[in-house]
């Protein structure tokens, strides 16, 4: 009987990660035991994704505010302005707080009519019926109240988000403005901490081209270890979470050397040479809230070599409609398949790939793996997925 089943993806329950426990067995055991239990075997190219939230976890990689403090006290020895950071509790309010608690004077630059991954501070209609320029006026705190006052409230936290920042105050040292020019900020100090996530290095740039003097970005802090342990050399604080009332978990370190592990010992103890990946967040936008879900740096610190690059798949419905037109259904599958095998290594600017979106691999699984597990109470931080890299024409 043919095949009929292509990619399918299996979310894995897993035990509750404290620190220090080996995860790479913890992973192995649990993908094991779970092939027994449901009656699947591990395939060569089978993909197994673990959530970063375990390896950060099992490696302790936490980081208490009061470092943050100390750290900012360090490299800013005056008023400083936060720029562009995303409206988030779980994300940047405790960084925020860290910040305050150094004592330093602190103007938090926001973007409107939403910040860098799509939470609002206002209803965009509502912004340009003010007359507003997005591209150049600046408001101040009292100027965005007495325009849009408190009713606008983030539609899916219920939170006024400008409240939220100005209550982590310490004797009344944030303020808050909002702008869309990043060279604003330097109006209100020469000193900036770049929080913005994807183009945090565009931003520091073009502000050390325009005058900017101490320019820092989020992850050039806590990428050393200090009094907790928590530190990331590569990312700094960008990827953190809120994980208690004075402190963040910080996105995991050395996730390659970890995926590397894990593959040797599955093959060591199945002789199957599977691929394995880290993932934080998807990377996908919510049609209704218009949220894009990215806020980690990356959708993969860490994978093995296998899931580099972009798919090299050419497009069924473009072929179909083109070149297999009028063909009947029996001819038409024999001359796609045999178009498949015989496709070449690279398709990108060919007719046969038009419609096929180039994203890399890690983003492209580590999306499926982050909407398979969720972030609630799944119980499923581990995924395996088989079939993946199949096509049309695989046996």
């Amino acid at each position: 009987m043919k095949r009929l089943i292509g990619t399918h993806a299996r979310a894995v329950r897993a035990p509750i990660i404290s620190q220090g426990d080996d995860l790479q067995k913890i992973v192995v055991d649990s993908i094991l035991d779970a092939a027994k239990s449901d009656g699947f075997e591990l395939k060569d190219r089978d993909i197994i994704g673990i959530t970063e939230s375990l390896l950060a976890r099992a490696q302790g990689n936490y980081l208490e505010i009061t470092e943050i403090a100390q750290e900012t006290r360090t490299l800013f020895p005056d008023h400083f302005v936060v720029l562009f950071p995303i409206l988030s509790r779980n994300r940047f309010s405790h960084i925020l707080k860290g910040l305050a608690m150094s004592g330093r004077n602190i103007t938090v630059m926001l973007s409107y009519p939403s910040d860098e991954v799509g939470n609002h501070l206002m209803d965009p209609d509502a912004m340009y019926a003010a007359n507003l320029n997005p591209h150049k006026d600046v408001l101040s705190r009292q100027e965005f109240r007495r325009l849009f006052g408190h009713e606008f409230k983030h539609p899916f936290t219920g939170l006024d988000y400008i409240d939220l920042y100005m209550d982590l105050a310490v004797d009344n040292n944030i303020e808050v403005v909002l702008a869309n020019d990043p060279l604003s900020a330097l109006e209100f100090s020469k000193d900036v901490l770049v929080a913005t996530i994807h183009n945090r290095n565009h931003m520091k740039n073009l502000l050390l081209a325009n005058g900017g003097n101490r320019i820092i970005a989020l992850d050039e802090m806590a990428t050393k270890p200090g009094r907790s342990g928590g530190y990331n050399p590569e990312y700094g604080l960008l990827g953190s979470n809120l994980a208690g009332k004075s402190r963040l978990k910080l996105f995991p370190r050395d996730a390659q050397q970890f995926c590397d592990g894990i593959q040797k010992i599955l093959f060591e103890k199945t002789g199957k040479t599977v691929e394995v990946l880290v993932y934080g967040d998807g990377a996908f936008k919510d049609p209704v809230g218009k949220i894009w879900e990215l806020a980690d740096p990356v959708v993969s610190p860490g994978f093995t070599n296998g899931l580099r690059g972009t798919p090299n798949e050419i497009k069924m419905k473009y072929i179909a409609d083109n070149e297999l037109a009028g063909l009947s259904q029996e001819e038409a599958q024999r001359q796609l398949k045999q178009m498949i095998t015989q496709k070449g290594n690279n398709l990108l600017g060919q007719n046969a790939s038009l419609g096929t979106t180039p994203r890399q691999l890690t983003d492209l699984l580590g999306t499926l793996c982050d909407l398979l597990s969720g972030s609630g109470d799944k119980g499923t931080p581990i995924i395996h997925i088989q079939g993946y890299f199949d096509n049309y024409a695989s046996a």
